[in-house]
């Protein structure tokens, strides 16, 4: 699913942020990635999706030698990657509900269709009563929370968040994590950026560590 062989990338003549970086991530796993503060986490997760190119190495994606694709079937790469980011990046003149099931309906997608799933995951995440509500109005919890209802309603093949519980409470997190573990059951692969070593605990799983700009992986 992925595969990343002697990556290196560097900003402009800067040092090279991530250094002869080789990891594979098999379908349907789940992993954290962690480290320190700058170590690149948020580098890292923009090169899976396509937003950064490496200065060097390989990164494979579903099979695929990512240089050899063209710029203009990345969209089409993209639909398959859900992604959390850490400024939401919701749409203002969207309600939440709309925001949510922007994925479904940009897929072409009837309303009739997916509308009862997404309410459902509305619920799941603790906004089944601010459906209606527009991102100005919610708070940076909920906003988080939409993003990852965003992230996850279309069951994409690839889920990457950057510190998906970064803004909710403890209780909530751990329903995230539940929520991420049953992508993983459906065969989604996903790979979660978080400093919480203590969400890390309550949920065992591969670590891949960067340290350095180089990466570890570490069993549970």
């Amino acid at each position: 699913m992925i595969r990343f062989e002697n990556v290196g990338l560097r900003y402009g003549i800067g040092p090279e942020v991530l250094r002869d970086v080789s990891f594979r991530v098999p379908p349907g796993s789940f992993h954290f990635l962690t480290g320190p503060s700058g170590a690149g986490k948020t580098s890292l997760l923009r090169l899976l999706f396509l937003s950064l190119h490496p200065t060097r190495g390989l990164i494979s994606l579903f099979n695929r030698d990512v240089s050899s694709v063209r710029r203009d079937d990345f969209p089409e790469i993209r639909k398959r990657i859900g992604v959390v980011f850490q400024d939401f990046r919701l749409l203002d003149h969207l309600s939440t509900y709309e925001n949510i099931a922007l994925p479904l309906r940009v897929a072409g997608r009837e309303e009739s269709s997916y509308r009862n799933d997404v309410v459902e995951l509305l619920k799941w995440v603790g906004l089944g009563e601010r459906m209606q509500a527009f991102p100005p109005v919610l708070s940076g919890g909920e906003k988080q929370r939409a993003a990852i209802a965003r992230a996850v309603v279309s069951q994409p093949a690839i889920l990457l968040a950057d510190e998906p519980t970064g803004n909710v409470d403890p209780l909530m997190a751990k329903r995230l994590l539940r929520l991420f573990m049953e992508l993983k059951r459906l065969n989604t692969t996903v790979i979660i950026a978080t400093h919480d070593t203590g969400i890390m605990e309550q949920f065992p799983a591969p670590r891949l560590v960067l340290e350095g700009g180089h990466l570890y992986t570490r069993l549970p």
